[in-house]
């Protein structure tokens, strides 16, 4: 069974259990230690002390743990900090390459409705060179201009016959007004001619400024089978009035005519390029001739007052 701590009050063994004494009392009178309580003292002190011990121990490892943990909190908080500096420098440097492209991209977007203004004028220009280009050739005697063409270049032009019907060969013609042709209008102008299977391909300018001096110099050659004439909206009657008695030949002998005769076509060209020349010295000859009129003019006016003054 089970052992039963002692109480704290017992039966008196004088008065058969009418009054009550402190055990205690009884064997301190007795000269007899209370072992018993002495142990239950012992435990509970026991118990107290090793409670104690386990409170400061837990006190303890709470307090390690409480550094411990502010040492580890404080490490990472570092550590997050760091990345999240240098998080928010990698997002304020993104935020600044986003505005740095928005504003290149607003930028370029002005460029481009510059560019697309320029372009539109351009256009309108151009189509206005057309229109102005179809309306003088039409007055041309003995030549014959297709309507505008929706494609692979602007006109078809070629001469006619003596009941007015239009003759072999047809010229593709290619009007521009420009700063300055280059490479990639004649080659254009070459690709529009062979898809329109075309042997004569014309690049006619606005003025005499908008050639290079290779388009002066090849004012008439020929170029993956198609031949071009270079020239401008004033040589044009003229270049082709020179070119009519090879285009009679190669509607006789067949378009490869003039690819059998090369030195025909060498000789084409000199004439082109003498006749410009011509043209020059002509312009210059005008020139002095009209200054020269309008230096006698002058003269004479003064003669005539000098001879007026004198007879007073």
């Amino acid at each position: 069974m089970r052992s039963k701590l002692p109480t704290e009050f017992i039966d008196c063994p004088l008065c058969h259990g009418e009054g009550e004494l402190k055990r205690s009392d009884i064997l301190d009178r007795l000269g007899v230690k209370d072992f018993a309580r002495v142990a239950q003292l012992s435990a509970e002190e026991a118990f107290r002390l090793l409670q104690s011990k386990h409170d400061r121990e837990g006190q303890t490892s709470w307090s390690r743990f409480e550094v411990e943990l502010a040492k580890r909190t404080t490490e990472i908080r570092e550590r997050y900090g760091e990345e999240l500096r240098m998080t928010k420098s990698e997002r304020d440097d993104l935020t600044r390459r986003v505005e740095d492209c928005l504003r290149e991209v607003g930028q370029l977007r002005e460029r481009n409705q510059a560019l697309e203004g320029e372009m539109s004028k351009a256009t309108r220009r151009g189509k206005l060179e057309e229109i102005s280009f179809e309306e003088e050739a039409r007055s041309w005697p003995g030549i014959r201009i297709s309507e505008k063409l929706p494609k692979n270049g602007d006109y078809l032009l070629s001469f006619r016959d003596a009941s007015g019907a239009p003759t072999e060969p047809q010229m593709l013609i290619d009007n521009k007004d420009k700063l300055s042709v280059g490479e990639a209008d004649v080659r254009k102008l070459v690709r529009d001619a062979k898809e329109r299977r075309c042997a004569v391909a014309v690049l006619v300018t606005r003025d005499e400024s908008q050639l290079r001096q290779i388009d002066r110099e090849s004012r008439w050659a020929q170029e993956d089978a198609v031949w071009i004439l270079r020239t401008t909206r004033l040589w044009l009657p003229r270049d082709l009035e020179v070119l009519r008695p090879a285009f009679d030949k190669m509607r006789a002998e067949g378009p490869d005519f003039l690819q059998r005769n090369v030195a025909l076509g060498i000789e084409i060209l000199r004439t082109l390029i003498d006749l410009d020349g011509i043209e020059k010295e002509l312009g210059k000859a005008a020139k002095a001739i009209e200054s020269a009129t309008g230096l006698t003019t002058k003269y004479r006016l003064r003669l005539q007052r000098l001879c007026d003054n004198s007879s007073k």
